[in-house]
């Protein structure tokens, strides 16, 4: 059985999911703010001992035809300066519309307790689990492949 961490990598926070190739499932695991190199490898050191990481699972942003753009390149440069220390394997995955199946999967967004507007702490809370979410995603995407599921 290999334990894997799904990553779903953005400009401020990185969400994180968790599966096997036992189960075979992803589940939603944490969102944790973005920060400088160190910080976040130290953050992922401590998930791999605690989670018993085997692999990474890193989402890799790509163009409608499938070609990598600029943030592909961020994707792989973090992934080389924060991944690489922690010596597991990286699996790259597509995730082209991930975080817009993450959306609709979650349903619409909140409304505040008057109906109106939600709250900046609710907003926070929302784009975590839409993180962890599309995290989850590429994450089961990984695991189907290797399972030979087409989805």
């Amino acid at each position: 059985m290999t334990r894997l961490l799904g990553i779903d990598l953005g400009q401020r926070r990185i969400g994180l999911a968790v599966g096997d190739t036992e189960s075979g499932a992803a589940r939603g695991l944490a969102t944790i703010a973005r920060g400088e190199t160190e910080r976040d490898a130290a953050t992922l050191a401590r998930l791999v001992r605690e989670q018993r990481v085997d692999e990474f699972v890193l989402g890799l942003p790509r163009n409608a035809d499938g070609s990598e753009g600029p943030q592909a390149l961020v994707t792989r440069a973090w992934a080389a300066d924060v991944l690489a220390g922690l010596r597991l394997p990286v699996a790259f995955r597509d995730e082209y519309l991930t975080s817009v199946a993450a959306e609709d999967s979650l349903g619409r967004t909140p409304r505040g307790r008057s109906g109106g507007p939600p709250s900046r702490a609710a907003l926070d809370r929302r784009r975590g689990a839409v993180d962890r979410e599309a995290a989850r995603i590429i994450l089961q995407a990984e695991l189907d492949v290797r399972r030979g599921v087409r989805s």
